[in-house]
């Protein structure tokens, strides 16, 4: 079995669920992670680290790995931009696999695909001094031997050119997961991981000027998740609420996120607050982070 819980877990099981990551709190996801078992069999095997869009730089990677890790789920962080440089940090720091944004071609994933692997696969520079303290278990030699080769690479199809080159960008090799991310109103998103692409639904639609929801928004979704399959790749997609994992999962996603830990904070709150006050004014379906 992987090191990698989100490799074992996309190995093992119909879906690997997780959740987005915006507060820079190792308690947050703690106490998420460690009480999920008590709910549902299983629990989380990823946390998305949002460096992307969320209140955390790479200041804040190496205390949130190693949180995430020793709860038994991947961390897996999304980096501002897919630059060298960035990927090397996070990389560094512990993380379990990257997510990259705005993959427009097999070329961008090409060179993603290149920044997380070690020679003579890929560029990246050599100093996991820290790496291997979010693997419970794994030695300094063994992460060199092979865990750094299991980290899943995923890319964000969040365009339309990432969706018109979707099927080219699935076939990369090295190239895990495509990935849709969150999803907006006018444009379709999606990502790519170690055998496997996220779909980005929120920018997805704001980027190709298409209603979210719609006919068009809805095609692009099914496009991706249909070049996953044919390239033997797994397919994510990122979700505002557990109604609507549901619906993603029985579409035949392979990795899905829930919800974010600022929707769960805010609507949890409040929802108590009202059930406080006996209104029967109770927040419902999420729409967005």
């Amino acid at each position: 079995m992987s090191s990698v819980t989100l490799r074992s877990a996309l190995e093992t099981t119909p879906v690997a669920y997780g959740f987005w990551l915006t507060l820079p709190s190792a308690p947050v996801a703690k106490t998420i992670l460690r009480r999920s078992p008590e709910f549902t069999e299983g629990g989380f095997s990823w946390v998305l680290v949002d460096a992307e869009h969320g209140l955390i730089n790479d200041t804040h990677y190496y205390e949130l790995t190693n949180a995430v890790g020793h709860e038994g789920a991947s961390p897996i962080i999304r980096v501002p931009w897919p630059e060298e440089w960035m990927i090397k940090r996070a990389l560094d720091a512990g993380a379990h696999g990257i997510m990259t944004p705005m993959c427009h071609s097999a070329e961008d994933a090409a060179k993603v695909v290149s920044y997380c692997k070690y020679p003579p696969v890929g560029v990246r520079g050599y100093g996991p001094m820290f790496t291997p303290h979010s693997f419970p278990g794994v030695k300094p030699s063994e992460y060199d031997e092979k865990t750094h080769g299991e980290v899943l690479v995923i890319v964000q199809i969040e365009s339309r050119p990432g969706v018109e080159n979707v099927e080219e960008i699935a076939n990369v090799d090295g190239l895990d997961v495509l990935f849709i991310g969150e999803i907006g109103y006018f444009c379709i998103g999606f990502v790519g991981f170690a055998n496997g692409l996220f779909v980005g639904p929120f920018d997805l639609a704001k980027q190709m000027r298409v209603t979210r929801g719609g006919e068009e928004h809805e095609a692009a979704i099914q496009r991706v998740l249909d070049a996953a399959r044919s390239a033997g790749k797994k397919a994510a997609i990122f979700c505002s609420d557990g109604d609507d994992a549901l619906r993603r999962t029985q579409q035949g996603f392979d990795m899905v996120s829930i919800t974010t830990d600022v929707a769960v904070i805010g609507d949890g709150m409040l929802n108590q607050l009202e059930k406080a006050k006996g209104s029967s004014n109770v927040q419902g379906k999420r729409d967005g982070y």
